[in-house]
């Protein structure tokens, strides 16, 4: 009997989410940058071993919102914790649990469901900082078991999949045995782009940027590609640009290279780039521009 399960993987912002399930699965499926809030959407990361099938649910990192896309975001995440098998909730060493977490704590005992406590970035902490970690979060609630990794090494990451076994149940397969991810390319490829301006821009500008496929041709071993990059102000469009063009050709540089690995062919992309105005700020732009609860 083949046995499946969902996993969200939740927690504050830059914690190593979108890493670890990189990790997990040994493919890029999420995007990740030394930004916070670098997850928008709800990520699925599909990993099959044998007659078991992991689907782990990458979430925006939890934060008190600031405009109506964080909103989003943090109902992205929430919404997703009523609806899994399990969850893991990333966390850095840190001496006391902090008001985040508490809240995404609450969440999950009330939802009945149970938890793995993932300690991240354990390669730049002191072993005694973990222990005092691990004795905060036991004394608030009592999680299935705690992980002590390092996803950017790969540390304990085998781990945190054989504690994860616990949440899988005799079922039907939801996804092929082949498949890593059930995104799009559309939106894998706009991601892309997304992450090429969170690591090339100035702190800022890039949480008030999106991006859109607004045209995909294939023919003879080629896809030609056309994104349009919305930011909030024209001045950040002239710093997105760049003089004489050197910043958005820089980004242009960067995602085509990873593009072209995602689809394996040759890739001709053009970027544009247009103002929206406040763009997170409206419901109808955010669902727009690719942010929708569906």
């Amino acid at each position: 009997m083949t046995k499946t399960g969902f996993v969200a993987i939740v927690g504050r912002p830059n914690v190593g989410k979108s890493t670890l399930l990189n990790s997990i699965i040994g493919e890029k499926v999420a995007i990740v940058s030394k930004k916070p809030q670098t997850t928008r959407n709800r990520i699925t990361g599909i990993h099959t071993v044998g007659e078991e099938q992991f689907v782990f649910l990458d979430t925006p990192g939890l934060h008190k919102p600031r405009t109506k896309l964080g909103d989003f975001m943090v109902k992205t995440t929430n919404d997703t914790i009523g609806g899994v098998d399990g969850v893991i909730l990333v966390i850095e060493a840190r001496e006391e649990v902090g008001d985040i977490e508490a809240e995404i704590i609450k969440g999950i005992k009330s939802r009945g469901v149970g938890a793995v406590l993932v300690i991240n970035k354990i390669d730049t902490v002191r072993p005694e900082n973990i222990a005092k970690t691990i004795k905060a979060y036991s004394d608030v609630f009592e999680f299935d078991s705690v992980v002590p990794i390092s996803a950017k090494n790969g540390k304990g990451v085998d781990i945190v999949v054989e504690e994860c076994r616990r949440y899988l149940n005799e079922s039907n397969w939801f996804f092929s045995d082949e498949i890593v991810t059930d995104q799009p390319e559309r939106q894998m490829v706009a991601e892309i782009i997304r992450e090429k301006l969170l690591r090339t821009l100035d702190e800022e500008i890039p949480h008030g940027t999106a991006v859109v496929i607004e045209d995909w041709k294939e023919k003879k071993g080629t896809v030609s590609i056309r994104a349009e990059i919305y930011c909030e102000k024209a001045t950040h469009k002239g710093i997105i640009i760049g003089k004489n063009g050197s910043s958005i050709k820089r980004i242009g540089s960067y995602a085509r290279e990873d593009i072209e690995n995602l689809l394996d062919t040759k890739v001709f992309l053009d970027l544009y780039v247009r103002v929206k105005e406040n763009w997170r700020e409206s419901d109808f732009n955010i669902a727009n521009l690719g942010y929708r609860e569906d």
